[in-house]
């Protein structure tokens, strides 16, 4: 079982890292924020993350003789996303020893700028920048920052581990189909 959760945790943390690396590399100068990169960021940890619904149903029907238990296909799903949550820690340290502190920087000034382009006040702008600062030196400290990047992908892996779970230990739920 630990075979199956490093490989299907390691696919789905490889996936998502993917996308983030190249993401944060072609867009260094202008990271992209708001709707749109939260939007692709989260679309692709979920679609990274259908490595779990794989896992579980590949112990489900080849391991386990076509049926599962919910508790044990939910930590099956629950280990997968730790495993690729790990990944997407390790990538986003890379991201930043790769392009420096300068990138959160940079991030929030064009989220900054998004604001004032979507008509927020002079007041909203000054509050936002004060925030902003506030966050910089506590997201500097590694203990905040790995657990902020880890809470990131974590919950879309418990959502999908319990929908998987909930709907594979139904062995009549996409059976094994066997040839002959």
């Amino acid at each position: 079982m630990q075979r199956l959760i490093l490989t299907y945790g390691l696919i789905a943390g490889v996936v998502v890292s993917i996308q983030l690396f190249l993401i944060v590399m072609l867009f260094a100068d202008n990271p992209p924020t708001g709707p749109v990169g939260m939007a692709i960021g989260y679309l692709t940890m979920l679609i990274a993350l259908s490595a779990v619904f794989v896992a579980i149903k590949r112990r489900r029907d080849h391991d386990l003789g076509g049926a599962i238990r919910f508790w044990p296909a939910f930590g099956l799903g629950v280990a997968i996303s730790a495993v690729a949550g790990l990944l997407y820690i390790l990538t986003w340290e890379a991201v930043l020893a790769i392009n420096g502190a300068d990138y959160v920087t940079r991030m929030m000034a064009v989220e900054v700028e998004r604001q004032r382009a979507a008509g927020a006040s002079a007041a909203e702008l000054t509050a936002l920048k004060a925030q902003m600062e506030q966050f910089m030196p506590i997201y500097a400290n590694p203990l905040f920052r790995l657990p902020i990047t880890f809470s990131e992908i974590f919950p879309i892996g418990l959502l999908v581990s319990l929908v998987s779970a909930a709907l594979l230990r139904n062995p009549r739920f996409m059976p094994l189909r066997r040839e002959g």
